[in-house]
């Protein structure tokens, strides 16, 4: 084993490669790196454990040159650690590649697979029989995810057969196609799964068996390349094929120019951008629209050729992997409340059926998908309903993710109420105030005015900085046609809320004394949220 990582460490020297030897447009790439990571990282927001919206976005973001906050990954990681402690460190009972991808994002952000939530991910690797169980994709991503940190093979006493590297690799060899490449299935090489099977052998080409094998795939790769320097597989030519192959001529350190790889003056690296949309996107196959799965490995793609043109460790050889800062840890606001916390998804995907097509949507599924808002059944929100003054005090409460307080004021809340905790959490943070001294009124409905008061003593909670003098207040109101009807106590966390966009300023009223619906709410809490860096 300690052989292997000796060569690790001299393949990685050896395919240190000057810029000159990779001649591509470096504007033209420059440019869709910049947009299509920009794209990426306003549309996935916050990454969860998935093949499309997860890990290979995370990877990208971090391998690339982007000014990426440590915010962003650190929540990711946050997210990762909620999925591995609640499955039981259990990713899946058969894909082992789930640990392999995971095992890979969270060395591209400088965090340590062997120790998430208390589970060394890494010791699913070192089951042989398990891992090979999808067959070579297994032992191929297990390669790549083991590499990818130089990490020792862990021992795993409850694996029937203890893996090695050597069993991987000579795994991935037996199953080499009579025409040089790899497939999951047959003996007629799949251009993906070849490019992938080349990024997992590249560490070890002073191995003649591995030297041989990547010569024949490779030359089995050159004759399938089309006259637009595209792939076809066993379906119609796609954008994921070039990318595949790309990542692996970087790995090994080819360049695209290669004249094994222009066929008709056209490189692999001319194919991947005919899926380009020159703004975004890259589409999965040309008759398609742009899709973020296509997206995504694309990037990743581009950002393999950008780092090998720069001499840099390749894509997978994470030695030089952002590491983040260690205050990363305080998500937030600097002046947040110390029992201010960050909720994380705990339902990908929540929804319900009489939100599709609602403004607010977005914000009613975030909340949702944390657990901090629910719906009036299973699968309806109300989102027009109006939302009780109990509803609000729990969803603020959750929001915040504030540690729970008993109630000790409001004879009208008492310990059998549902909401009695939730209420007694946001009185005691000053967030809420009873309608008198010991009289909360649970059942009553909040006003627009009402609820911009509760939202903007929560900013401030959160660390957001709440306080407006009189003209900047009336300033900012006085674009509303009937804010004279607005209570005075309530002018200037309306003014801080439209001036933070946490209300819709496009509206030509207020209408300050109307009870506010479940929607607003929803849409006021999460651009709050957003704001103080808690989303």
């Amino acid at each position: 084993m300690k052989k292997f990582i000796s060569i690790l460490l001299t393949l990685t020297i050896l395919f240190s490669i000057s810029s000159a030897a990779f001649a591509f447009d470096t504007d033209k790439v420059d440019v869709a790196l910049e947009s299509v990571g920009n794209y990426l990282y306003e549309t996935v927001k916050e990454p969860i454990v998935a093949t499309i919206g997860g890990e290979w976005t995370v990877l990208g973001l971090a391998r690339c040159d982007m000014d990426i906050p440590d915010a962003y990954f650190e929540n990711y990681y946050q997210t990762v650690t909620k999925h591995v402690k609640d499955c039981g460190g259990v990713l899946h009972n058969r894909k082992y590649t789930e640990y392999s991808r995971v095992i890979v994002a969270l060395t591209a952000i400088g965090k340590n697979p062997e120790d998430v939530a208390g589970y060394n991910l890494l010791a699913a690797l070192a089951d042989y029989e398990k891992t090979i169980w999808q067959g070579i994709n297994g032992a191929i991503w297990a390669l790549i995810a083991l590499d990818s940190g130089n990490y020792d093979m862990p021992n795993n006493t409850e694996a029937k057969v203890q893996a090695t590297r050597e069993m991987y690799i000579n795994h991935i060899l037996e199953e080499q196609t009579s025409d040089g490449g790899w497939t999951l299935s047959g003996d007629i090489a799949d251009p993906d799964i070849t490019g992938a099977a080349l990024c997992a052998l590249a560490r070890y080409q002073d191995n003649e068996k591995v030297k041989s094998a990547t010569e024949k795939a490779l030359d089995c790769l050159s004759k399938m390349q089309r006259e637009n320097g595209g792939f076809e597989g066993f379906e119609t030519e796609n954008s994921e094929s070039s990318v595949q192959v790309l990542v692996g001529l970087c790995e090994l350190g080819i360049s695209i120019d290669d004249e094994r790889f222009v066929k008709n003056g056209k490189s692999v690296l001319d194919n991947l951008f005919s899926f380009y949309d020159g703004e975004k996107g890259f589409k999965h196959i040309h008759e398609d629209a742009t899709n973020l799965m296509a997206t995504e490995q694309s990037f990743y793609a581009l950002v393999a050729l950008k780092r090998a043109s720069e001499g840099k460790n390749t894509l997978y050889d994470m030695r030089d992997a952002k590491k983040l800062n260690a205050t990363s840890n305080a998500v937030g606001l600097a002046g947040k409340h110390a029992d201010v916390k960050k909720m994380n998804v705990i339902t990908p995907g929540q929804t319900f059926a009489d939100v599709a097509g609602h403004k607010d949507k977005e914000a009613i599924e975030a909340l949702a998908s944390r657990g901090i808002i629910n719906g009036k059944t299973e699968n309806s929100f109300e989102p027009n309903s109006t939302m009780t003054r109990a509803e609000f005090a729990t969803i603020i409460a959750r929001g915040l993710g504030l540690p729970e307080k008993s109630n000790a004021i409001f004879k009208d809340v008492t310990p059998n109420d549902w909401f009695y905790n939730y209420v007694g959490t946001a009185f005691h943070y000053g967030i809420i105030k009873g309608v008198s001294e010991n009289e909360f009124n649970p059942n009553g409905t909040i006003t627009r005015e009402e609820a911009a008061v509760m939202v903007a003593r929560a900013a401030s909670l959160c660390g957001m900085d709440t306080e407006m003098d009189t003209f900047a207040v009336r300033d900012s109101l006085a674009q509303f046609f009937d804010y004279v009807l607005s209570s005075d106590w309530s002018q200037s966390s309306l003014a801080f809320c439209y001036n933070e966009k946490i209300m819709d300023s496009s509206v030509m009223d207020i209408k300050p004394k109307e009870a506010v619906t479940r929607a607003e709410i929803a849409s006021m809490l999460y651009n709050m949220l957003f704001s103080a860096k808690l989303l």
